[in-house]
C-alpha cells in the first residue's frame, strides 16, 4: 500500500526532476488491519483494498526510507542534475508539493523547476534547448568541434638520414602516413598529421634527414644514398624543409640510431639546434633499441650530448609511451579554442608522370616553397597534404603525389621505395574529389597519361587536365585552342574535363587552374531538381525516341528519372525494359544532360532500372474484374445433370 500510494503521488508531481520528486515524496501512513483506502483525483475514484500487519508495515517503511535516501546520489543519464545545486531549504520550501495537489499547482511547480534548470545551465555555460530535437542538434555540434591545425602545438622530428624518424612519426600518428623504407634519403618533404596522447592534441611534423656528405654514411647504404644527397640543389632543399619544420615547432624530438652510437652528424645537428633554437624544449630519442635488456648499454654513449636519452623502438613501440609522457609535460597549450568545422576542404590530388611539374604547380598555388622541386626525376616520395585557403575564402586540400610510371618499369626499378610511393599516389586518387592530371606540353599525350585519366574517371573523380611547360611549345605550330582540341580528342573518355595550358614555374595561368578546380568540385557535388531533370528527359525523348526491339513491336519507354547521389552525380532512369536501350542511346541521354544541365568537369553515372517482371521474363496475367458479378467469387456447386 505504501508503494502504491507513492506511485500515485509521483503521477501528480508530473515532469519534475528526479531529485525534486525524491525530496517531495512522503511515505504514506502505515495501514493496519483490513482497511479500505479510497483516493479521488479529477473526479475519478481509485480504490486500493488490502491489509498488512504492524510488523510488515514497519518493514516496508524502512525499505522505502532507504530507497528515498539513495535517490539523491544516483546520477541521471550519466550527468549531475542541475537542480542538485539547490540547497536543502529551497528544495524543502519550493520543490515539494502536498499530496493531492491540483493540476494548476503541478503546472506552476513545473514552470518554476524549468526556470531554475535554465538558470543553472546558464551559470554552467550550457545553452538550454526549447525542445528535445534542439538538444540533439547541440550534441551533434559539439561532436563537430575541433581545434584547427594552425592553433595546435607542433612537434618536429629531426635527425640524420635512416635513423627511424618516419617510423616514429607513423607510430605516434597511429597510421602509415609517411613512406618507411630501409634506405637513407627516402623522406624529403615535411609531412604533417594530427595526433594525441594523454588527452592532449598536437601536430606531428616529419622532416628529411640532415646530411650533406654521403661519404660519411655506412658502406652498405652509401651507394643508394649518393644519388639523393649529391643531386644538384636537393640537399639544400631538404635542409630548408627541415629548418622550416623546426622553426614552426614548439617541441623538437631529436632521433639518433642506438645501434651505431653517437656519430659526427648527430653532434652537428644538435649543435645547429642549440645555436638556432636554444629556447625550444629538446627531447633525445635513441631509436632501434629493440632489446630492452641492452638498452642501458646502448645509450651510455649518448649521455655525453648533455640531453637525457630515451630508449625506444619505433617498429615495436617499446619506450614510445615514456617519450610521449615526457613530451606532454613540456607541450604548450593550444593557441585557441575548438570551433565548428562545418566546411570540408575540397580534396585535390595532383597526379602525373615523373618530372612533369606537379610540385611546381602546388608551390605556385600555395605561393611558397611547400614541397621540394628538383630537376631530378622522382623527387617526391610521399603524398604530401597541404590545406590552403584561397583568396576567395575557399578551403582546398592539395595532395602532391609521386610520379607514376608504367607498371613494368616500376617492377624493374632498383629503387625499392618507388613501389610504396606509387601505391600512395594511387590512394591519393581514391581519397580526392578532384584529380588534376598534369601532362608535359613538349611531349604531348602519352599512354600513361591516358591510363591515369581513365583511372580517375573510373573512380568517379572530377578531372582537370593541366598542360604544363607551355613555354616549350612552338606557338607557330600550336595554339591553345588547337592544343586543347587535340587533348580532348586523345583523352576521349574524359572529353568533359577542362583543359588549361600553364607554366607553373613562371606562374602563368595559375588562377585559371584554380578556377577550373573549384568549378569541377562544385559540379561534382551538384544536385539537380527532379522537375528540371524530367523536363530535360522529356525534351530528349521527344527529339529522339527510345529504340524499338528488332523483329518486334516492343518499344522502350522512359517513365521517370531522379538523382540518387552526388560525388559523382548519379541519376536513375526508370524504364520498362533495360534490354531495349542500347549503349548509343545511353550516351545520347548523357550528352543531353550535359548540354542542358551542365555538369562539366565531372563524370556522370546513369543507372537504368526496369520493371522486375520484364527483367525476369515473367508475364503478369491480369485478373478478371468480378465486382459486377459477385456470383463468380462464390460459385455454387453444379447440380445433377448440369455441366
Amino acid at each position: 500500500l505504501t508503494m502504491q500510494a507513492s506511485l500515485l503521488q509521483h503521477a501528480q508531481l508530473g515532469k519534475l526532476s528526479c531529485l525534486q520528486r525524491a525530496k517531495a515524496w512522503r511515505p504514506a501512513p502505515p495501514v493496519t488491519g483490513h482497511q479500505r483506502i479510497v483516493v479521488t483525483r479529477s473526479g475519478s475514484s481509485i480504490e486500493f483494498v488490502g491489509g498488512v500487519s504492524d510488523a510488515d508495515a514497519k518493514k516496508f517503511e524502512k525499505i522505502a526510507a532507504s530507497l528515498v535516501a539513495k535517490l539523491p546520489s544516483v546520477p541521471v543519464g550519466g550527468e549531475e542534475d542541475p537542480d542538485a545545486e539547490l540547497d536543502e531549504g529551497e528544495a524543502e520550501d519550493e520543490g515539494m508539493l502536498p499530496f493531492g495537489a491540483t493540476p494548476e499547482q503541478v503546472a506552476a511547480a513545473q514552470r518554476k523547476a524549468a526556470e531554475k534548470a535554465r538558470k543553472a545551465r546558464a551559470r554552467s555555460g550550457v545553452s538550454a534547448s526549447s525542445s528535445s530535437t534542439e538538444g540533439f542538434a547541440n550534441i551533434g555540434e559539439r561532436k563537430r568541434k575541433r581545434i584547427p591545425n594552425d592553433l595546435l602545438p607542433k612537434v618536429a622530428i629531426v635527425g640524420r638520414p635512416n635513423v627511424g624518424k618516419s617510423a616514429l612519426f607513423n607510430r605516434i600518428a597511429g597510421a602509415s602516413v609517411a613512406v618507411v623504407y630501409d634506405e637513407p634519403g627516402v623522406t624529403r618533404d615535411r609531412l604533417y598529421t594530427r595526433a594525441q596522447w594523454g588527452g592532449r592534441e598536437f601536430v606531428m611534423i616529419d622532416t628529411g634527414g640532415l646530411m650533406s656528405d654521403a661519404s660519411a654514411l655506412p658502406a652498405e647504404v652509401r651507394a643508394s644514398a649518393i644519388k639523393s644527397i649529391t643531386a644538384a640543389g636537393l640537399p639544400a632543399a631538404i635542409e630548408r624543409q627541415a629548418a622550416a619544420g623546426v622553426a614552426e615547432a614548439d617541441v623538437v624530438i631529436f632521433v639518433c640510431d642506438g645501434k651505431v652510437g653517437v656519430q659526427a652528424g648527430d653532434r652537428e645537428v644538435l649543435d645547429w639546434l642549440r645555436q638556432n633554437h636554444p629556447d625550444k624544449p629538446l627531447l633525445l630519442a635513441v631509436n632501434k633499441c629493440d632489446n630492452s635488456s641492452r638498452a642501458d648499454m646502448a645509450v651510455a654513449d649518448f649521455w655525453e650530448l648533455g640531453v637525457q636519452p630515451h630508449t625506444l623502438s619505433a617498429i615495436t613501440g617499446t619506450g614510445t609511451a615514456e617519450l610521449l609522457d615526457e613530451m606532454t609535460q613540456v607541450l604548450p597549450l593550444p593557441k585557441g579554442e575548438a570551433i565548428l568545422d562545418d566546411e570540408t576542404p575540397l580534396a585535390v590530388a595532383i597526379v602525373g608522370r615523373p618530372n612533369v611539374g606537379k610540385s611546381s604547380l602546388l608551390n605556385a598555388i600555395c605561393g611558397e616553397e611547400r614541397v621540394i622541386v628538383c630537376d631530378m626525376s622522382g623527387t617526391t616520395r610521399d603524398a604530401v597534404d597541404t590545406e590552403v585557403t584561397l583568396p576567395g575564402g575557399h578551403k582546398v586540400k592539395l595532395i602532391d603525389t609521386a610520379g607514376i610510371r608504367k607498371r613494368t618499369k616500376v617492377a624493374e626499378s632498383k629503387d625499392g621505395a618507388e613501389v610504396i610511393s606509387v601505391d600512395r599516389a594511387l590512394r591519393a586518387i581514391r581519397r580526392a574529389e578532384v584529380v588534376v592530371a598534369v601532362i608535359d606540353a613538349s611531349e604531348g599525350i602519352t599512354q600513361q597519361d591516358f591510363r591515369l585519366t581513365e583511372m580517375a574517371a573510373a573512380e568517379g573523380r572530377a578531372v582537370v587536365v593541366v598542360v604544363n611547360k607551355w613555354d616549350k611549345v612552338d606557338e607557330r605550330v600550336w595554339t591553345e585552342e588547337k592544343y586543347k582540341e587535340d587533348v580532348a580528342a586523345q583523352l576521349r573518355h574524359v572529353s568533359w574535363a577542362s583543359v588549361v595550358c600553364t607554366n607553373a614555374v613562371r606562374g602563368r595561368a595559375v588562377p585559371e587552374v584554380v578556377e577550373a578546380v573549384l568549378k569541377a568540385g562544385e559540379q561534382h557535388r551538384r544536385r539537380v531538381p527532379t522537375a528540371t531533370l524530367n523536363m530535360v528527359l522529356k525534351e530528349a525523348t521527344a527529339w529522339k525516341a527510345p529504340p524499338t526491339q528488332r523483329h518486334s513491336l516492343k518499344k522502350g519507354r522512359v517513365y521517370y528519372a531522379t538523382q540518387a547521389g552526388i560525388r559523382p552525380p548519379t541519376f536513375v532512369f526508370f524504364v520498362n525494359d533495360t534490354s531495349l536501350f542500347s549503349d548509343d542511346y545511353k550516351r545520347y541521354m548523357e550528352r543531353a544532360l550535359r548540354d542542358n544541365i551542365g555538369l562539366s568537369g565531372t563524370p556522370v553515372r546513369l543507372l537504368w532500372r526496369g520493371k522486375p517482371e520484364q527483367e525476369k521474363n515473367v508475364v503478369r496475367v491480369k485478373q478478371p474484374d468480378t465486382s459486377s458479378k459477385p456470383w463468380l467469387n462464390n460459385p455454387k456447386p453444379a447440380g445433377k445433370g448440369q455441366a
